[in-house]
């Protein structure tokens, strides 16, 4: 699933019904949720968007990191590497590497 906690009283260009939008028209099959109090993504620590968390069976964070080294402005593909392999560990009951990346992207737009 993925949650917008961004304050859309200072950027409706992220309302609901914006992200809803945005969601379908790029496909998105999976749940899209508004965290309108901002108290998940303050419990979680979240910082930025996208910030990927992977949860185990224990809902235990194994997880937390970038999609994978591609930027905007670096030319390099998108192809979710970083989160897939930790997906496939967890899947494969074998150990989510350690090394993890920070997330890199806008700040989460906390209200004032």
């Amino acid at each position: 699933m993925a949650i917008s906690a961004n304050d859309v009283t200072q950027y409706p260009e992220d309302s609901p019904e914006q992200m809803k939008a945005m969601a379908e028209s790029l496909g998105l099959v999976f749940p899209y949720l508004y965290d309108e109090s901002q108290a998940v993504a303050k419990a979680y620590g979240a910082t930025c968007t996208p910030d990927f968390f992977l949860f185990d069976r224990s809902l235990a964070c194994v997880y937390r990191g970038q999609f994978d080294d591609s930027r905007p402005s670096n030319n390099k593909p998108v192809t979710g590497a970083d989160l897939r392999g930790a997906m496939d560990a967890l899947v494969n009951k074998e150990q989510v590497s350690m090394t993890q990346k920070p997330s890199i992207g806008c700040g989460i737009k906390w209200k004032a």
